[in-house]
């Protein structure tokens, strides 16, 4: 298999996995409805950074250390459902509370950051901080690249450089996905960023956020 076959053939496999909704839809498209585009984009590419992360510890044999430890594997999966949960219930109560009323993106960045009170770079931060921390403490992501990357690189190249062209596809392709949905939330931005569905949105990705928490802290270790 030469270095081009490898790529391809992953490609496949990342495109696929890309396109099931899962919790990085959930959270791009969340980020584009209730913020910013600058935020979701900010969300996108955190996530993808995760990814990239994942990737080269993978190549580098760091995610079979994880995926060979119990101990490790039980800590990461604890903080990762931790931290989703926390996220969740944030989101929960920011759209249950009486009177509050939520990020109203339309109104632009500047107005979102507004009523935030913080600096639009700060707000940008926040977004990749999110996107990045979600993927980093979801072991399940490091044990899929141990799982495949593995099997895509061609005798004679460098494991790591692999791992990172490898991670690399993956991560572009997620990315043209999540452009798409943020400007197609543009598109239909009149119908999605009122107050009542904002609401709604953050309820939904929030309950969606405790549910994959919960149950990466409650399945038994493999």
């Amino acid at each position: 298999m030469t270095v081009y076959q490898a790529l391809l053939a992953f490609a496949v496999v990342a495109g696929l996995l890309t396109l099931v909704p899962g919790l990085d839809t959930a959270l791009v498209l969340r980020s584009s409805i209730s913020r910013s585009r600058g935020f979701a984009f900010a969300t996108a590419l955190g996530i993808n950074t995760g990814a990239m992360v994942w990737g080269v510890a993978a190549a580098v044999g760091v995610s079979a250390l994880l995926a060979a430890s119990e101990v490790a594997y039980r800590l990461l999966t604890l903080a990762g459902a931790a931290y989703m949960v926390w996220l969740g219930l944030a989101l929960l109560w920011k759209s249950w509370r009486p009177g509050a009323p939520p990020t109203h993106p339309e109104a632009g960045a500047r107005g979102a950051v507004a009523q935030v009170g913080l600096p639009a770079g700060h707000q940008v931060f926040r977004g990749w901080l999110t996107g990045a921390g979600t993927n980093l403490l979801n072991p399940k992501v490091g044990v899929f690249y141990i799982a495949t990357i593995p099997q895509f690189i061609p005798a004679g190249t460098s494991p790591l450089l692999m791992g990172m062209l490898l991670a690399g596809v993956h991560c572009i392709l997620a990315m043209i996905w999540f452009s798409a949905l943020i400007f197609a939330t543009g598109f239909l931005s009149r119908w999605l960023k009122g107050a009542r569905t904002v609401r709604i949105i953050d309820s939904i990705t929030g309950t969606v956020l405790v549910a994959f928490g919960l149950k990466l802290a409650l399945e038994p270790v493999r």
